[in-house]
């Protein structure tokens, strides 16, 4: 079984106490990639990223120190770097090591300037979204720079189904049709006064929520996720169907 999700645009850098880590399996082309935008101007940044000034600043400075290989301190462990709806839920500072172990052979991270990282992968601070219109010798986006990299890794790794808790943006960089493994999809529900709908920030919280469920279990037969519960949410058989499932919740009151 191999779960994906997305990273997120808030990162934290302060250090951590896991001394684990690896290097990304595709770090010669996040490399190439940090190459090709550190001679953009920040001003090019800001229309390329569609971000403040400063944060085109921010990011400009970033992609001129890019060095590799990583080191310990100055880059974090991708799950723990991560700031965002998803891992808020996922909530990695308290993973103990057999959830770190579990987490290194079945989470997969999908990224716009890495492509694909485990959670101990170390990554430096960065911006690239996957849906950047970067131009380079490979295509107009990050999705043609990308091409089967992803889809190819996902192949290797996975051995019987793809849970995909990645967000659309993201999840596009993988070729479905190349895909050996079916894919699993889940959406996360909301019901009241007898409305049952998506909402998005809730929606995020729990990708993150159901991913550390099945760590924390060690899942490794996908019927056993029918069986998990978080939340308030529960597997819905009647408003699942085929491998497109839904948990589904009573609407929480709004926090005062």
């Amino acid at each position: 079984m191999l779960i994906l999700i997305s990273p997120s645009k808030g990162q934290n850098f302060e250090p951590h106490e896991l001394q684990q880590h690896s290097q990304p399996v595709l770090l010669k082309d996040a490399k190439s990639l940090a190459q090709e935008l550190k001679g953009y101007s920040p001003s090019s940044i800001a229309q390329l990223m569609s971000v403040s000034e400063n944060l085109a600043n921010l990011n400009h400075d970033r992609f001129q120190t890019f060095k590799t290989p990583f080191k310990l301190g100055v880059a974090k462990q991708a799950a723990l770097a991560f700031k965002g709806d998803v891992y808020t839920g996922l909530d990695a500072e308290s993973m103990q090591q057999s959830n770190w172990d579990y987490a290194q052979k079945h989470l997969r991270i999908l990224s716009g300037l890495y492509g694909y990282l485990k959670p101990m992968d170390l990554i430096l601070p960065y911006r690239l979204e996957m849906k950047t219109k970067l131009p380079t010798s490979k295509g107009e986006n990050l999705y043609q720079f990308w091409g089967n990299k992803v889809t190819d890794l996902i192949n290797k790794e996975s051995d019987n189904v793809v849970v995909n808790l990645a967000s659309n943006e993201y999840y596009k960089a993988v070729k479905s049709k190349l895909l050996d493994a079916p894919v699993l999809n889940i959406d996360f529900k909301d019901t009241k006064e007898g409305k049952t709908r998506i909402i998005a920030f809730y929606a995020k919280v729990a990708r993150g929520m159901l991913a550390r469920e099945i760590i924390n279990h060690e899942v490794n037969d996908v019927e056993q996720i029918k069986s998990l519960s978080f939340a308030g949410y529960q597997y819905r058989e009647d408003l699942s169907k085929d491998l497109n499932w839904v948990f589904e919740r009573p609407q929480p009151a709004p926090k005062k």
